[in-house]
């Protein structure tokens, strides 16, 4: 089994930091698996994933934020509580594919991988949050099933077609910062709108009833 080149190494720090921000745990899962099963050569700083406890540990965690990620309201309170996590996660586990060999790429990697974590992470969490203002809970779940099959997808690119994932993971970033940006500016409106409805204000969305009908000339002769 051939160790990988360095487009290889550096479409999969970049794939893992992405997606850590996504499903860390599923990275962390599919990442030890490919090792296991000797699917891929995991470089010296990745190893470790393939301990069968690490294997046991983040199936178990997998197999919990399945379910929670697609319950909405528990969704945005787990991306709120693991906003702590998975960033650093994504950058030690972007600097553990060129681990201890080659201490510079590994900064550069940990750096890297923490900020697409970072962008990952709060394109997941502010999109969310905004699909929860919707009663159904069709889109929330289909929007965590996306997230689900694009994890394994980024990992296998950057491996197989590291040029390819290079090109769609550039799309993806452009995509995950317009995201942001709509979702944010969404939120916020909301957010505006339910303060000065609390403190008495009338909604700027809603049209008051004395409002939505002005007196014609012929209601007028009548008075």
């Amino acid at each position: 089994m051939t160790s990988l080149d360095m487009p290889q190494l550096l479409a999969l720090a970049g794939a893992i930091g992405w997606a850590s921000g996504v499903r860390l745990y599923l990275v962390v899962l599919l990442v030890g698996l490919a090792g296991f099963f000797g699917w891929m050569p995991l470089p010296g700083g990745l190893q470790v994933l393939a301990h069968p406890v690490v294997l046991a540990a983040s199936g178990f965690m997998v197999f919990v934020e399945f379910f929670a990620d697609k319950i909405p309201g528990l969704d945005s309170l787990w991306d709120m509580v693991h906003t702590v996590i998975r960033v650093p996660a994504g950058a030690a586990l972007a600097a553990g594919v060129f681990g201890a060999d080659n201490g510079t790429m590994a900064l550069v990697a940990a750096l890297l991988g923490g900020g697409l974590a970072a962008t990952a992470h709060t394109a997941k969490a502010t999109t969310r949050a905004a699909i929860n203002t919707s009663p159904e809970p069709f889109s929330n779940v289909g929007a965590s099933l996306v997230e689900d099959s694009m994890v394994p997808a980024s990992l296998w690119l950057a491996v197989a077609h590291p040029v390819v994932f290079f090109i769609v993971f550039a799309i993806v970033l452009v995509l995950s910062v317009w995201l942001i940006r709509k979702s944010w500016r969404f939120l916020r409106g909301l957010v505006g709108r339910v303060r000065k409805i609390f403190s008495g204000k009338p909604d700027p969305g809603v049209t008051p009833a004395f409002q939505l009908k002005k007196p014609s000339s012929e209601d007028k002769s009548h008075v």
